[in-house]
Parts: C-alpha cells; sequence; structure tokens
C-alpha cells in the first residue's frame, strides 16, 4: 500500500475531497470489508458506491435497523439502549469474524480486511434532543497481526437529520481514510477527521485507539488533542487512561469536582478531597453510589509559556490515574461554565471544592465583561439549585487562618458575597490539618527535581512511592 506522505506532501497541499478519499480507497486492491450502520441511513458507504470501484473494496454493505434484526444478529443489549459503544463494538467485531469465516485467507494473504461501522441517533422530530453517535473502524494493516480498532463518539450540532446524516457519511469516509493512510500518526488521524467538515457541524468528544499499529499511542494524549484544537470543550478518561464518554460516565450522577493542577498531588490535595467528599456525602439526597468525583485540570492550567507541555500532563495523568481517580481535562476557565457543563448531564446535587484565592477571583468583576448579562449571568449558571461550593481555607501572611468568614472580596461584590453564604450555597471545608496549608505544589516540584528529598513528606505515600516507580515530574 502507497505511503500517506504521496496524498499529503506538503503543509500547503489541498485537502483530498471525500470523493477522492473514497476512490483511493476503492481502487486500493488489498482494501476489502464490510459497512455496517445503524441509525441514520448507509450514509458512508453510500459515498464509496457512488465513486465507482466498490466491488473489490466492499464485502458487504447493511443497516440492522429494525431492533429485532439487530438483537437476533449482535444481541441483546442489557440496558435496551442501542446508541452505545458496546453495541458498535459487538458489530465490529460480529462482521470481521464473518469476514474471516467467509473469505479464504489462503487465497487472499494480501487483504487487509476491515469493518466500518457506526450506530446513530439523528435529530428526533420534534428537536427535543440533538444527534449523536459511535463509530469506529476495525481493521488491519498487517494480516499476520491482530486487528486494531478506532472508536470515536461524536455529537451533531446541526439541525435537520438530512444534514446529520450528510456530515455522517463525510465523518464516516475520513475515518476508514486516516486508518489506512494515517495509522502511523495518530495524531494526524484525529486532525483529519474534520476534513471537509466544519466544527460548528460536530463535536468529536471521546477517541480510543487500539491495537498492535497504536501500542505506543497514549489515548489520554489523543483526548488532549481534542480539547486543544477545539473539536470538543471537554474530555475525560478513566484510571486503565482510556477516554470515557462524559454523558455516560456524569448521567444524573451527584459530582464532586476538584479542580487543581495536581503537579504533583499533595496532601493538601488529599485533605481536600477527604473532608470535602464526607461533607457532601452528608448532604440530602447524596447516595455514595450514585456519587463520582471528578479531578479536573484546564487547559490553562496545562500551559507552559503558552505551550502545553505533553510530558508533564502525561506524568499528572499517570499519577493520578494510579491513584483510581477519573479526570476530566476542560477548556472552562470560568468556574461557572464547569457548572453549566455538569448540569447538562445531572439534576443531582453538584459540589466544588475549591480554595480561598479562587473564590476571591470568581467574585471579581472584570472575569465577566465579556458577557451581555456580566456576572448576574454567570453566577445565575454557577450557582443553580443543586451547587454548592465547599471553601478550603487558606493562611494569610501572617499565618492567620482566611475562610469564608473574613475573605475579602470586590467592594462591589460584597453584597452578593454575602446573599450566598447566608443561602448556604458556600460552605467551609472542616476537619482540615492546618499543618498542611503551608504545603505548595510549585516547591514540591522544585525539591524534586533538586533532589530534596524533604519532598516525600508533603504528599500521601502513595503519591511518593508512584513518583518513584513511574519516574514522574524529573525523578531520577
Amino acid at each position: 500500500m502507497n505511503s500517506p506522505s504521496k496524498y499529503y506532501n506538503s503543509p500547503l497541499e489541498s485537502v483530498p475531497s471525500t470523493k477522492q478519499k473514497a476512490l483511493r480507497i476503492n481502487l486500493e486492491e488489498n482494501i476489502y470489508g464490510t459497512f455496517a450502520e445503524i441509525g441514520a441511513g448507509q450514509e458512508t458507504v453510500r459515498q464509496f458506491f457512488r465513486v465507482g470501484g466498490a466491488s473489490g473494496t466492499i464485502a458487504k454493505a447493511m443497516s440492522a435497523y429494525d431492533k429485532s434484526f439487530s438483537d437476533d444478529i449482535y444481541g441483546i443489549e442489557d440496558n435496551q439502549r442501542y446508541v452505545t459503544e458496546n453495541r458498535l463494538r459487538k458489530m465490529l467485531k460480529h462482521e470481521t469474524d464473518l469476514i474471516e469465516k467467509r473469505i479464504n485467507r489462503k487465497n487472499n494473504l494480501k487483504k487487509m480486511f476491515f469493518c466500518y461501522a457506526n450506530t446513530v441517533a439523528t435529530v428526533d422530530f420534534a428537536k427535543k434532543y440533538n444527534g449523536h453517535g459511535w463509530v469506529g473502524i476495525r481493521f488491519q494493516i498487517d494480516t499476520n497481526e491482530n486487528y486494531n480498532e478506532i472508536i470515536i463518539h461524536a455529537r451533531f450540532k446541526e439541525n435537520t437529520a438530512r444534514q446529520q446524516q450528510e456530515t455522517l457519511g463525510v465523518l464516516g469516509t475520513n475515518l476508514i481514510y486516516s486508518a489506512f493512510f494515517h495509522y502511523n500518526t495518530p495524531k494526524k488521524i484525529i486532525k483529519y477527521l474534520y476534513d471537509n467538515l466544519e466544527k460548528d457541524q460536530i463535536e468529536i468528544d471521546t477517541v480510543n485507539l487500539t491495537g498492535p499499529v497504536f501500542k505506543n499511542v497514549d489515548n489520554r494524549i489523543l483526548s488532549l488533542e481534542l480539547v486543544k484544537n477545539g473539536m470538543t470543550e471537554a474530555i475525560m478518561f478513566g484510571p486503565d487512561g482510556n477516554n470515557l464518554l462524559p454523558a455516560a460516565v456524569l448521567y444524573k450522577k451527584n459530582i464532586l469536582a476538584l479542580r487543581g493542577r495536581f503537579r504533583p498531588v499533595t496532601k493538601v490535595n488529599e485533605d481536600m478531597y477527604k473532608n470535602s467528599l464526607n461533607m457532601f456525602l452528608n448532604e440530602r439526597h447524596v447516595d455514595k453510589k450514585e456519587t463520582i468525583v471528578i479531578f479536573e485540570i484546564t487547559l490553562a492550567d496545562l500551559t507552559s509559556e503558552g505551550e502545553i507541555d505533553e510530558n508533564d500532563f502525561i506524568d499528572r495523568a499517570k499519577l493520578l490515574s494510579s491513584l483510581g481517580e477519573t479526570v476530566l481535562i476542560s477548556n472552562y476557565k470560568e468556574y461557572y461554565r464547569l457548572s453549566e457543563y455538569f448540569s447538562l448531564y445531572t439534576k443531582k446535587k453538584i459540589g466544588i471544592c475549591m480554595g480561598v484565592t479562587n473564590l476571591v477571583n470568581i467574585f471579581d468583576p472584570k472575569y465577566y465583561i465579556h458577557l451581555s448579562g456580566g456576572i448576574l449571568e454567570a453566577f445565575g449558571k454557577l450557582f443553580f439549585k443543586s451547587l454548592k461550593i465547599y471553601l478550603y481555607p487558606q493562611l494569610d501572611d501572617n499565618d492567620n487562618l482566611v475562610n469564608s468568614d473574613n475573605l475579602k472580596v470586590h467592594p462591589r461584590m460584597k453584597e452578593l458575597y454575602k446573599f450566598f453564604k447566608f443561602n448556604g450555597k458556600i460552605v467551609d471545608v472542616t476537619n482540615f490539618n492546618k499543618n498542611y496549608l503551608k504545603i505548595f505544589s510549585h516547591e514540591v516540584l522544585k525539591k524534586i527535581r533538586n533532589k530534596d528529598s524533604s519532598w516525600e513528606k508533603m504528599l500521601p505515600k502513595q503519591v511518593s512511592k508512584e513518583i518513584k516507580k513511574l519516574k514522574l515530574f524529573g525523578y531520577k
């Protein structure tokens, strides 16, 4: 198969059209597979039929649109939901297994089999819900190796089902083309998914690459690319390092979020986490089983001199994952945007734990001059009915404790601050360890790099252990 460099020789070269991509695939004699599409018509395979030469590429095109037929082919879903990652994975495996079973491999030693699949719900007739779906490909590059997979979740932004269907067709073609011609440059796979599309047409909020050709790929780096390139505003990954669909993780959950740099996690972070969680779980109607804790890092907190240090990001990601935490990377510099984001997925309790400095900044009018409704608009989004701020104290320059009772906000904001505090929207974290208030992560980081072993006593034992084990943050 020809190298992708043949088609992208320079940054100035024009992007291949969707037709050109589909034809290029069709003319590659060793690419052969199945298209299985549910919910939005056969929009991707249509691109390949229309350009000609499809007989050597398409083994089968199908749409098990009826639920009963779909269940008979791919199995019954326990939750009766069809637009899910689990459904997509079943489709991909089932169809590639069929190709292996029905096509004599001995007579097709060079054939690279694939299955492209999607399970999608376009915008409903009443337009109450925007469309979304799971899209993926299972494919071979080396016939002697296991299959590779690229799985993404996308949200449609257009207003009609027809527009969304056409967008899906372009997205699917981009995915197949990138799988075969850009597999060796994973970041470009992400970039080229938007070829011939605009970001106001579709949002990609989850991506996972697996298989032998992606064995050195860290999916967390790819998810960071999504946020960095404006493809989505927030991504999430779990303790195993794989990306998660935020909507699925946060749906109908009580959410406690801790924003920080976590560079590294110190005893202060641990103290904030444990004490705010205990307080949160004592709130009315907060069931521990229906509660999730999110460690959130903003894109702004990942930059160093205007650039994102990927090695530093991965160190933080590895550390939080090793501690079993779920991490959210967002482009929500303002807290009201984070609150608004959570409220998209749950109507249950939301808690945000923060330090005094962050709360003082929230009550600074200069951060809201870009809003037509100013600070009142922002606070309407931040302090909606089920949100509460858990305030972790700090020491002033004279080692005096500063909490919600004596912090100083902007003079024009005093009455507004009193209103929210009086109504229980701002509460102090109690039972904190005052000795921890003099621990600062930037000092810890400096000590690690200077081989000053006193840093260990400033971190939880498990964190120190993981930093040494994984050689994070410059530890040698």
